[in-house]
């Protein structure tokens, strides 16, 4: 069974085909023509399928413990034509959601039909059945089935129609099969904790072992009481799924247990004294994290008749709903977002600049959504995102190291702040014209050269992209660990425009900016950490070679831990276009940061913010602190399912093929050896991400598609996007991406495949029909794109007119905004062509770029303000042979500065 178990992504898509298989199996043991050996081969099919079914079922409350051992009862006394209806309900209710009603005992029945005849019959249905929403509450302690159908009816009892939500129990025994369920269960919202669980299962659980992680039972067993226990219990489940509430009831001493452990349970509970008071504070609980402060405020709002003597004429639809000529505006867009428009601070609403109210309170829970300190809505992409960050903490003549293949926005923001920038190369992937990451050596050699000029003192800040475009995921925390070793006060940019989901997954989390923050800053706390450093410290004084080649220890006495990340919402999760956030996570950000940070904000934030961009965060994040995990798990099975399909199609693997880690991340970046960490299972996945320097974001799939003849942006544009619709953002010289999210259905998974199949059906038609000219044309092509590759370029270094010369030896810090504004002034400048640059690099002429220029694809600046153009970045760009680059102008060539300028600037 485990070895069947592989072939699936998930435990999700494990159980929801053996339902549907049983489904089928039962139907076909019970038609009339199903005799002799073919009935005996169905049955044996659904005795495998329960066999399965029995190891999961017990971690949901639908169809619970009680149901499913009915149905094996029908089973094995050979009531089959019952059995076959039950099945049938059963996942009928599964695929269609109706368990969600909170009747589990009938969900799936006639009488509950998704979709009546007469749609107004729901106005009139029973309050369980009326669309509140439904959860799962976890309960941990062995207990009698007797008992245990008590305390289910004793919930149902409390139940009121007026109650806002909806729940179910799903009762365990022990302490791994808590976090078994935690982990397979999106539906769980809150966990009971009592002081009688077993430390490990009686079930054999060796079936799950590629999907859970059960290793908590030997810690369990180590502890003898059951506070200590249920302490231990209560960490585990709040690492794997922090958004859960957890409950603790006990019956002795319960305030001293109150006291000792009540910063790890939302409450403590006396045993003895009834569900009611349990059951109000797990409502209560899922209501906070439902609340939307600045939606709700909007929504109400718009609801009041108002007279508006200011701006925005169109507020309430008062300049639509009358006029002879744009009415259709509100039939296409609807009445009520019209009626949510105003440029009102006050009456209930607030201001994003100052905000006292709904706002403040939407970002506090967004805050505790995403594990920061701070929270800030941004209603004009992470672009300005990046430049208020940078701006709060960058002074002029402070120095930066800046992933030189980062986004734009960091580019423009340190030329604003009056940065120097350290550029940090990321390793190359010339195969596929795209680069990598930034390797941590990388970074800790400027760190040490910087050191060495004595420099140090002036570097503020550090930012990188996490993830990349292309799916290259940091290890975010062993970055800021052996950074910090170097600099102690190293202030940290994650930009995670592309990452935002990440925070909704267990594994995914251990790698993102909060996360990393909140979990050094708790070990440079732990008594061990100083003694690591101490240890540290024995021995001859290393050099910066003997540095660059260890695993470097901070000084927890000095280091502080100031992160900051970036995120676009609105590219990952559920938000209007340009929404985004400011995470923060500064130990000194109150002290320090605070004031300038404000001023950051004032200085990029429009005065007229979009209320609906800022409702659709608040909305967004209720969406993913009740149901992230259900949906990003979605996105990746989805994402697997695409590249499975891909990657076994005998047509598809022809011409093109989903790249693999070992194709996107060298081996020296990867210790753990696992070559598909993705297709391994989850203990292989999770031993990868905390072992590797990079990991792979499975929810993208880079298709290399050489093999087709086009390139990246002829098969975007007049494959995909021009014949099918269909919409996608990178492409390399040789591959596209296509990324997955949240709203990625498997019917447009199923689409995709279907499109790539016509195309490679329709190419290979082609191919057949070529003249020997033509296969000699297109094979031509296709070594180009496949063996002929293109080496990217360093960023190869500033000319000295912009560079620091006060250290103690050359360093690479340039002065950006000098170099950008000294372009200002046209008789400073003038263009000339590619081969114009070419014959003054052969007579020793250095010539040196005054604008930004960036190709695309691949979408990053190969030259920016001040740089020296060099015969490896010409190459590459002539190479690529792409039409569009920013910066270049086909009749007049490259923006350069003159001999002249650049020697007064010297």
């Amino acid at each position: 069974m485990t070895e069947h178990l592989r072939a699936y992504n998930s435990l999700w898509q494990v159980r929801g085909d053996s339902w549907c298989r049983l489904e089928e199996a039962s139907d076909r043991l019970t038609r009339p023509t199903t005799t002799g050996e073919s009935k005996e081969k169905w049955a044996d099919a659904c005795a495998e399928l329960l066999a399965r079914l029995s190891t999961l079922e017990p971690y949901w409350a639908y169809p619970g413990s009680p149901q499913f051992a009915r149905l094996q009862r029908l089973f094995v006394a050979g009531s089959h034509d019952k059995f076959t209806q039950a099945v049938a309900r059963i996942n009928r209710a599964l695929t269609t959601e109706s368990y969600r009603s909170g009747d589990v005992e009938n969900a799936g029945a006639d009488d509950l039909d998704m979709f009546p005849a007469d749609p107004r019959q729901l106005e009139h249905a029973p309050a369980t059945q009326r669309d509140r929403p439904y959860f799962e509450v976890l309960v941990v302690e062995k207990m009698t089935e007797d008992r245990e159908r008590a305390l289910r009816n004793e919930v149902r009892k409390w139940r009121r129609p007026d109650d806002e939500f909806v729940y179910e129990l799903v009762v365990v025994a022990s302490g791994d099969e808590a976090l078994i369920a935690a982990r397979l269960n999106v539906n769980l919202q809150a966990v009971i904790i009592r002081r009688r669980f077993s430390h490990q299962s009686t079930r054999d659980l060796s079936a799950l072992s590629e999907f859970a992680d059960n290793a908590i039972s030997d810690e369990l067993a180590d502890h003898q009481t059951p506070e200590e226990r249920a302490q231990i219990l209560a960490i585990s489940v709040a690492k794997l799924r922090p958004e859960l509430d957890l409950y603790l009831m006990t019956e002795v001493e319960v305030e001293e247990v109150a006291g000792r452990l009540g910063k790890y349970f939302r409450r403590v509970f006396h045993a003895r004294e009834g569900m009611l008071e349990l059951h109000l504070s797990i409502l209560q609980g899922v209501a906070t994290r439902y609340h939307t402060p600045f939606f709700s405020a909007l929504k109400q709002y718009s609801h009041r008749p108002t007279g508006v003597f200011h701006a925005l004429p169109i507020s309430q639809g008062k300049s639509i709903v009358n006029s002879h000529w744009i009415k259709d505006m509100v039939g296409f867009y609807g009445l009520d977002v019209f009626m949510a428009e105003t440029s009102a601070t006050c009456g209930g609403l607030d201001s994003l600049l100052e905000p006292t109210g709904p706002l403040r309170d939407a970002q506090q829970l967004a805050a505790q959504a995403y594990g920061s300190r701070h929270t800030y809505f941004v209603t004009n992409g992470t672009s300005t995102a990046n430049k208020v960050v940078t701006q709060a903490l960058v002074a002029p003549g402070d120095i930066v190291l800046l992933d030189r293949n980062c986004h734009q926005s960091h580019h423009y923001g340190m030329m604003l702040a009056g940065a120097n920038v350290v550029y940090l190369d990321a390793y190359p992937l010339n195969e596929y014209s795209m680069y990598g990451a930034v390797p941590l050596r990388e970074i800790k050699s400027k760190l040490l050269a910087l050191r060495r000029a004595g420099k140090l003192d002036r570097v503020k800040m550090m930012s990188l992209t996490n993830c990349t475009f292309d799916g290259i995921v940091y290890d975010v925390e062993r970055v800021m660990e052996e950074c910090l070793a170097i600099k102690p006060d190293l202030v940290f940019l994650w930009d995670e425009a592309w990452f935002a989901f990440a925070r909704f997954h267990p594994v995914y989390r251990t790698r993102t900016a909060m996360a990393s923050a909140r979990a050094l800053r708790e070990r440079l706390q732990e008594p061990a950490s100083m003694r690591r450093f101490e240890e540290s410290l024995t021995g001859e004084t290393p050099s910066d070679e003997d540095l660059l080649n260890r695993r470097l220890v901070p000084d927890p006495a000095r280091a502080r831990v100031r992160v900051y990340a970036t995120q676009s919402t609105h590219k990952t999760l559920t938000a209007l276009r340009q929404g985004s956030m400011i995470h923060v996570y500064d130990q000194d950000f109150e002290q320090k940061v605070a004031e300038s940070f404000h001023e950051a904000y004032m200085a990029h934030t429009s005065t007229s913010p979009n209320y609906q961009i800022l409702a659709s965060l608040d909305l967004g994040r209720r969406q993913v602190a009740l149901e992230g995990v259900e949906l990003v798990q979605r996105q990746i099975e989805n994402a697997m399912q695409l590249r499975d399909a891909i990657d076994n199609h005998p047509l598809l693997s022809k011409y093109v093929n989903c790249l693999r880690t070992t194709d996107l991340i060298p081996e020296r970046f990867r210790p753990s050896a696992i070559a598909q960490p993705l297709r391994s299972g989850l203990r292989n996945m999770m031993a990868a991400w905390e072992q590797d320097e990079f990991v792979l974001d499975p929810s993208r799939i880079t298709l290399s598609i050489g093999r087709t003849g086009y390139d990246g942006d002829t098969f975007k544009r007049e494959q995909l996007m021009d014949h099918y619709g269909i919409q996608i953002n990178k492409t390399s010289r040789n591959s596209v991406l296509f990324m997955t999210n949240i709203g990625t259905t498997r019917s447009s998974v199923a689409f995709l495949v279907e499109v790539l199949v016509d195309i490679a059906r329709d190419l290979d038609q082609n191919i057949s029909e070529m003249s020997l000219g033509e296969r000699e044309h297109f094979e031509q092509a296709v070594y180009r794109l496949t063996e002929r590759s293109v080496p990217l370029p360093d960023f190869g270094g500033f000319h000295p007119a912009f560079l620091d010369h006060s250290g103690a030896e050359p360093t690479p810090e340039g002065d950006v905004r000098r170099a950008f504004y000294l372009s200002y002034d046209d008789t400073n400048c003038e263009y000339l062509s590619g081969d114009q640059i070419y014959e003054r690099l052969d007579a020793g002429i250095d010539v040196v770029s005054a604008t930004f220029v960036t190709p695309y694809p691949p979408g990053f600046p190969v030259l920016v303000p001040g740089q020296l153009f060099s015969r490896q970045v010409l190459d590459f760009i002539r190479d690529l042979d792409t039409p569009e680059i920013h910066g270049y102008k086909p009749d007049f060539g490259y923006r350069v500065y003159t001999e002249k300028a650049v020697e007064i600037a010297s």
